[in-house]
């Protein structure tokens, strides 16, 4: 069923070269190795913050190379984060921003994976062994993908290489220990460990982050084997290194958050001595420019000499003509954060030197929302406790607290981002201009997510680009909408009633969530929302239902289990769910699980399941 009425446009993205009109020979050209670990942030290494662990074969890799201490995934999760990084596209634009995918999404037309390009022109492209894209295309991008993918297998040794390497020794689940494990002691000290300001100091809180530490150190030490590998095959100063972390984590409000602690990561690039040249820059140096994943792939084909594609979202930031000076004086990235597995959450980010924005478009979901992989953490499970206990003040407690709809942090003065600058008057030229900015780019974009993953993947599956691209002007329609919000509330009011009585019923959707945002302030809007219990949308439905459960006593329940009758797609149903599982934990909404139907399937593997047995076990 298509729900979206207006015409799909058939978009065809050109390629054109503007690569290097006296590129390299083959045997003439580098060698590249991306080294990622997973789910870590930059303040975990000494390298970036002396608080962090030692790492010398990161450090030596620094001190023939370059170290880059502003280097940004664009989102805080693995597969939203890895597909940016091999599409050099931010994924609202492309379709590919939900982690798990419900549906794989084919790359905007005319483009492929960057490693493609690179083949193209004689390139032997190895990845061991991680993909977890949510656009198809991996087949065209890689020679050998998988387990025992390696450059060492080349066709012949003058054959130049891209190989990817993925340690998961520092991923999340590494950290999803047991009470009896945690008798296991610990190389770095808990009583020394830096805990961020918004952890509760328990002695708990202290080993996960000491635990964590020894697995950078493990990574440290992995790093150092590939370097080693390249040295005794004599290609090390044939090579690239890239070290980075694949996006940040990985304790509480890291990884899942559009936080420093989420979108900031660790980049390390060491120079090869034969290609010195492309890289403008003196050995041991240390840039503040900014660089973010949508350039790392096109700074790879840069240094290779290949050609750059037409219709990607990044820069090089080194390589043949890339000036070292323009680099530096980047200093702005982009994050976003959609769904993470069953939890829904939609937010967007905008940093500009130290000022960092935050647009929480459904600011009364708490970080604390449940995501069931989140929560198999001790960590996770003892700081929801102690706010239960109503044990947690300050920064600690605002984990669980609905989050402001702006956030502006001077992250040079509160690297942790728990003194919220946005009702500040001094700051409120800032304010304006980063809201401005950031809004701007959502448009301009336009960003898929406002026109609801359930829509998308029934209507704009076959080319979400192209989609965006013929329905600008109507998701620019949805952004303004939702954010009334931002209005005061006597103005904003009678705005919404306005886009309440729209004919459409996605801007009637976001005209709900503004009023949800708006609180106690939207009351009097109470008997116009109450009549969107009858809606025609499921989801309107539901987001009304959202705010009157908190904000009236209109009965509401009948209606939410007639609305999960009717859903069409799992991503419907699971928007649904997560409006349950907020009402219930933040506001003591009681459902009987025993009476959701479904006319989908709940897939066994599927996010559907983890809500309901979440639910179900409470």
């Amino acid at each position: 069923m298509n729900r979206f009425a207006p015409p799909v446009l058939c978009l065809v993205i050109g390629v054109f070269w503007s690569g290097f009109s006296n590129a390299a020979e083959p045997g003439q050209r580098p060698n590249i190795v991306w080294i990622m670990s997973e789910d870590n942030s930059a303040d975990y290494l000494r390298h970036f913050d002396p608080a962090g662990a030692p790492a010398p074969n990161i450090e030596a890799m620094a001190a023939h190379g370059v170290t880059f201490d502003n280097a940004f995934s664009n989102a805080p999760v693995c597969s939203v984060a890895r597909t940016t990084l091999i599409t050099g596209c931010y994924a609202p634009r492309i379709g590919t921003q939900f982690h798990r995918r419900h549906v794989v999404v084919p790359m905007p037309p005319g483009l492929k994976m960057f490693p493609a390009y690179l083949r193209e022109i004689g390139y032997y492209t190895t990845n061991h062994a991680k993909e977890d894209y949510n656009a198809t295309g991996g087949k065209q991008a890689w020679d050998v993908s998988g387990g025992k993918a390696s450059w060492e297998n080349r066709p012949e040794e003058s054959t130049p290489f891209f190989h990817v390497e993925t340690f998961a020794q520092s991923h999340e689940s590494r950290l999803h220990f047991t009470e009896k494990e945690m008798q296991q002691p610990t190389e770095t000290d808990p009583a020394d460990v830096k805990l961020q300001a918004y952890f509760p100091d328990t002695p708990l809180f202290r080993y996960t982050r000491a635990r964590y530490q020894d697995r950078i150190m493990q990574i440290d030490a992995l790093v150092g084997g590939v370097i080693e590998q390249l040295q005794a095959a004599g290609q090390l100063e044939n090579t690239f290194v890239f070290y980075f972390g694949d996006h940040g984590g990985v304790l509480p409000r890291s990884k899942g958050y559009v936080y420093e602690s989420g979108l900031h990561v660790p980049l390390v690039v060491r120079v090869p001595e034969n290609f010195r040249p492309l890289a403008d820059r003196e050995l041991g140096s240390r840039t503040n420019g900014f660089v973010e994943f949508v350039d790392f792939g096109p700074t790879v084909l840069r240094l290779a000499g290949a050609e750059q594609p037409e219709g990607i979202d990044g820069k090089p930031f080194l390589g043949a003509d890339v000036d070292p000076d323009k680099v530096d004086q980047r200093d702005e990235t982009f994050g976003y954060a959609d769904r993470f597995d069953e939890k829904y959450d939609l937010v967007r980010t905008l940093r500009i030197g130290n000022f960092k924005y935050i647009r929480n478009f459904e600011p009364f979901y708490p970080d604390g929302l449940q995501n069931n992989y989140r929560y198999k953490c001790l960590a996770y499970q003892q700081w929801r406790e102690l706010f239960q206990q109503g044990k947690l003040t300050g920064a600690a407690l605002q984990f669980f607290q609905a989050k402001a709809p702006e956030a502006l942090y001077d992250v040079s003065t509160d690297p942790d981002e728990v003194n919220n600058l946005a009702g500040d008057p001094n700051h409120a030229g800032k304010l304006q201009q980063l809201r401005d900015q950031l809004d701007d780019r959502l448009k301009s974009l336009p960003d898929l997510s406002f026109v609801t993953e359930a829509v998308m993947v029934d209507a704009a599956i076959e080319n979400p680009t192209a989609f965006g691209q013929s329905h600008s002007g109507t998701i620019t329609r949805y952004i303004d909408t939702v954010n009334l919000a931002l209005l005061p509330p006597a103005q904003a009011l009678v705005q919404l009633e306005a886009a309440l009585g729209d004919e459409d019923p996605w801007v009637r959707y976001w005209a709900l969530v503004a009023c949800s945002t708006l609180g106690e302030s939207a009351k009097p809007l109470v008997p116009v929302i109450e009549k969107f219990l009858l809606d025609t949308e499921p989801l309107v439905v539901v987001r009304a239902i959202e705010f009157l459960a908190i904000n009236s006593d209109v009965e509401t329940k009948s209606f939410l289990y007639r609305s999960l009758e009717r859903a069409t797609n799992e991503p419907e149903a699971l928007r649904m769910l997560n409006t349950i599982v907020y009402l219930r934990d933040f506001h003591g909404y009681q459902v009987d699980p025993d009476q959701f139907r479904f006319i989908i399937p709940v897939e066994k593997n599927g996010q559907l399941i983890r809500r309901l047995e979440y639910l179900k076990q409470q």
